[in-house]
This record gives structure tokens, sequence and C-alpha cells, in this order.
């Protein structure tokens, strides 16, 4: 159905304009009712998407700025792939105080997730000391001297409590700074994981030390490298994974 979808959200409906940073998904601005919203239209699952549309509702209820989905008439979240959310004000993190507020954000997700089921198709980094395939990773198609460094890093993950990971805060145009709040937006690669993986963060802004954070960065580093192979940027991670 495509962007005709957005007729289920009523009659005072339009699209305005494309933003920037959709990668997997079209995303507009469009208008519900007079107010200001964001329309993503893409690929993923019904199953994922309820899984998606279910955390942001549970987060903000507890309190965290997130994008909420906004029904449609009837009550659905999504429909053929379209989802309707609130807009997120704010700009992108920019000094060292920032980036400790932001890691407080994070830990606060860490919180309230703890015992979240996983992403439907998704798997965890220790998952995968023992599965090659989850959503985007393909562990087969890298150099099996590739995958033997990634899982090395993320075997020293073992046995931690795991929960809903953002997983891709380091991209400053997933985090909407104000003076009193940070928003968290963008959770296509949102999955429940070990909460290091969204902690290492410039300036060390998490402040974590010694093995917490070696622990962390290598297994930060091995996570980008498989799930974007082969890129450039997955390249230049890998490398910074040690050799077994």
């Amino acid at each position: 159905m495509g962007w005709e979808a957005l007729a289920q959200w009523g009659e005072d409906i339009a699209c305005i304009e494309p933003l920037a940073g959709g990668v997997a998904n079209d995303v507009w601005s469009v208008r519900v009712d007079g107010h200001f919203a964001v329309g993503r239209l893409g690929t993923r699952s019904d199953a994922d998407l309820a899984w998606e549309t279910e955390l942001l509702q549970h987060l903000d209820r507890e309190g965290l700025t997130v994008p909420v989905p906004i029904p449609t008439t009837d009550g659905r979240l999504f429909v053929d792939g379209l989802v309707v959310m609130t807009y997120v004000e704010g700009g992108p993190p920019e000094t060292e105080a920032d980036r400790r507020r932001v890691a407080e954000t994070l830990r606060q997700l860490h919180r309230l997730t703890q015992g979240w089921p996983q992403r439907p198709g998704w798997r965890s980094s220790t998952d995968l000391l023992h599965a090659e395939t989850g959503t985007k990773i393909d562990l087969a198609a890298m150099p099996p001297e590739g995958v033997a460094r990634c899982r090395a890093a993320w075997a020293r993950l073992i046995g931690r409590q795991q929960c809903v990971v953002h997983g891709n805060t380091n991209n400053p145009s997933n985090v909407r700074v104000t003076a009193d709040r940070v928003a968290l937006i963008d959770w296509d690669e949102s999955h429940v994981d070990v909460p290091d993986l969204d902690l290492v963060l410039p300036y060390n802004a998490a402040g974590l030390e010694g093995a917490a954070h070696d622990i962390a960065a290598q297994a930060s580093a091995a996570w980008e490298a498989a799930v974007c192979w082969k890129d450039e940027y997955a390249v230049k991670r890998l490398a910074e994974v040690r050799a077994v």
C-alpha cells in the first residue's frame, strides 16, 4: 500500500517533506490533525514493528523521551510497514557534559528493559558465539579469522545481564538534546543484548574504567564490524578487534 496507508490515520493528514537520516526506511515529516509528526515506511515485519512500538510505548510511560507511535483511527500502531510517531525536538550532543547525560539516559533504558524479549529475528552478541546469522548479521560472509576475533571479544560478555540496547547512539543524529532532557530516536538497531555495547561513548562519558572499557570497546567494535560487513566502516572496525 505504501504511503497511501496514511489515510488510516484520518482525513487531516499529509506528507510534508522527506527527512534526512533514513537508510533502511523512507522517512517524511507529516501533519496529523494539525500536529507535526514523523512517518516512517519500511519493510520490517509486523512482528518486528509490534516489538518496536510496544517498547517505545513502555519507555514513554516510564518517563524516557522517545518517539511515541500515534495510533490509526481504529487503534493500530502500524499499517503495511508504515508507522507514524511524534516528532522529537532537540539537537545532537556536542559537549562532554551532553555525552554524560546521554550515558545516564542509556543506563535508564537498560534498567527499564531488563528481561525484555528479544526482537524477532535478532540475536545478541553472545548468541552469535554459537549461531552464524541474525537479522543483518551473517558471519559466514566474514573471513573466518575475523569471525574468530569477533567471537573472542563477545565471549568476554558471557554471564552478563541483558536488556534492550539502542544500538546506534554514536550517530549523533539519533540523539536529541535540549536543556532539560535527552531523547533517543531511530530505534532500527535496538535489540536485546549486553548493555556494554551502548556504553562506548565519546569522552568515555559512561565512565568505564580499565578492563571494563576494554571489554566494551572490543565487543562494540566486533558488533559494528559484523552488522555492517563488509563496507569500509566495517573493515575499519574489524581492524580494531584484537587477534586471538
